[in-house]
């Protein structure tokens, strides 16, 4: 693997060249728009064929408009003809800002080394990923002729791994965004507590008046629990609102702009109903806890002290 300028006319840009074997795209899923993959003879005998990424036919030919295959593209002070052009692939520019070039020919004409900086390998069920790795690591040592006492001069990395440090990470993001949801939850559910004090205050008069035509204290706490309740609902709502506009925004201006660098894929904005459904539940929520106390407050006054409340 090696970063390097690719050149087509006029047209330049600064990529990944990666010299792989005729397995890869098989090892990778890796999926052609045009052309085709190189052969084994292309690679045994060091050919000068090159397969594009998606970001790169891109840069390189989609502003003039010229089918990429059959061209020519400069590395270095090799001529390369391109004989393929990846599907776009997704995910941010790793993947389709690359060009795949056969292995024996980076060693060659680009690195001029016989040794490889990575050897990925495909394991045909999960089961068997750690078993394998383990063999790869054995056959290693041997191969490397490392003694029982010293350490791998290797790194040998399966895709459960990084899954596994993904799961953390997104576990730490997590419980760091509940952290903050809950604080910014108890801020807010102290500000509706708040107001419904100061409307308690503001209508003892009316509760009384209430009181003394016949309102039970049940009615008085359920009145002012709903109305915390439809207080945070509305809430909700406009934060639902402005939830979905943001990441309409996010989605259809930012994101668009970043992948504009590619000639295919989209980035949908994914609505599930859980989307819907939880700010409204936590809103009743919040509405509930914080507002129940002044309910209860509401229902507790004094009929005779509410009607000597000035109005």
């Amino acid at each position: 693997m090696t970063s390097e300028q690719a050149v087509n006319g006029k047209q330049s840009w600064s990529t990944q060249v990666e010299g792989v074997d005729a397995n890869f795209a098989v090892i990778e899923g890796i999926q052609l728009a045009r052309g085709s993959w190189f052969s084994a003879l292309d690679e045994s005998s060091g050919a000068r064929v090159a397969i594009l990424g998606d970001i790169v036919a891109s840069q390189l030919f989609g502003p003039t408009g010229i089918n990429p295959l059959g061209q020519q593209v400069r590395i270095r002070d090799q001529v390369f003809r391109v004989i393929g052009v990846q599907a776009f692939q997704g995910g941010g520019f790793g993947p389709d800002d690359v060009i795949y070039v056969p292995l024996k020919t980076a060693q060659v004409r680009l690195k001029n080394t016989p040794t490889v900086d990575q050897i990925q390998v495909r394991v045909d069920v999960i089961s068997s990923v750690d078993q394998a790795a383990q063999d790869i690591t054995t056959t290693l040592r041997q191969n490397h002729h490392l003694s029982t006492n010293r350490t791998n001069d290797f790194a040998v990395e399966t895709l459960t791994q990084f899954l596994r440090q993904a799961n953390q990470g997104d576990q730490v993001l997590f419980f760091l965004l509940v952290a903050i949801a809950a604080i910014s939850l108890t801020v807010g559910g102290i500000g509706i507590m708040n107001i419904m004090l100061v409307s308690v205050t503001e209508r003892t008069w009316e509760i009384g008046i209430r009181m003394s035509i016949g309102a039970r204290r049940r009615d008085i706490r359920n009145q002012f629990l709903i109305e915390a309740l439809l207080l945070c609902l509305a809430g909700g709502i406009i934060g639902l609102l402005i939830g979905v506009l943001i990441g309409w925004l996010m989605v259809g201006v930012i994101v668009s702009a970043i992948l504009s660098n590619s000639t295919s894929g989209t980035l949908p904005l994914i609505i599930t109903p859980e989307t819907l459904i939880l700010p409204f539940a936590v809103s009743a929520g919040v509405g509930i806890i914080f507002g129940l106390y002044p309910a209860i407050r509401a229902s507790r006054l004094d009929l005779i002290v509410a009607l000597r409340h000035t109005r």
